[in-house]
């Protein structure tokens, strides 16, 4: 599949890539892509609810009823899970909601998922292009070059760039990361991929 490569003036520059067909070409595993997306969505949890349990509550283990003929449910000290202010039965208790996942599967998602912004003709290749200092309104115009304005459109740009993603931090719906870190979620997260070439280069390294 051959795509256009235009400038950060939206202007076609006379070139063009090839999108390697093992990468963008493939048939979409949806299985592992709910895999994949399901880790990174876990990986996000910081699993640290908690609530106290009956042993942790400060009170008195004073029985405050008798047994038998008070008409309510039978409980021992005020920090019974029956009252008001007492423990609470089986409540969260941090812990840790990662699991793993096989390299390969990863990568076969990530695949699908960029096979999948491929069918939607949703993938947009740029030249590399820096920003001389933090810029919103400079990004702001490029997005409009591009024709990406108003849409979630996620900016994959090779090496550490941090000018770009600071003019884009504040900007809703536009995410600037690096090639490296291109996850299944946040690919299928974006209506378009916005793809520098080298940022081409390094995901063949890494996917090929």
């Amino acid at each position: 599949m051959e795509v256009s490569v235009l400038n950060i003036k939206g202007q076609e520059t006379g070139r063009k890539v090839t999108l390697n067909d093992a990468i963008y070409g493939i048939e979409p595993n949806d299985h592992v892509i709910y895999l994949d997306v399901k880790q990174y969505l876990a990986n996000q949890r910081q699993g640290n609810a908690k609530s106290k349990e009956r042993s942790e509550i400060s009170g008195s283990t004073r029985k405050l009823g008798r047994q038998k003929g008070g008409g309510g449910a039978r409980h021992g000290d005020i920090n019974s899970p029956l009252l008001r202010g007492g423990a609470r039965v089986f409540g969260p208790t941090p812990r840790d909601y990662s699991f793993k996942l096989n390299k390969k599967v990863k990568q076969l998602a990530r695949k699908s998922a960029l096979s999948y912004k491929a069918q939607e003709n949703a993938i947009v290749v740029v030249e590399d292009f820096k920003l001389d200092a933090p810029k919103t309104k400079e990004f702001v115009n490029i997005a409009k070059n591009l024709k990406v304005d108003g849409k979630k459109s996620l900016f994959v740009l090779a090496g550490d760039n941090n000018n770009v993603y600071l003019s884009a931090r504040n900007l809703q719906g536009a995410e600037v990361m690096e090639a490296q870190a291109v996850n299944t979620y946040k690919v299928l997260n974006a209506d378009v991929l916005v793809i520098s070439e080298k940022s081409l280069e390094v995901i063949d390294g890494i996917l090929g």
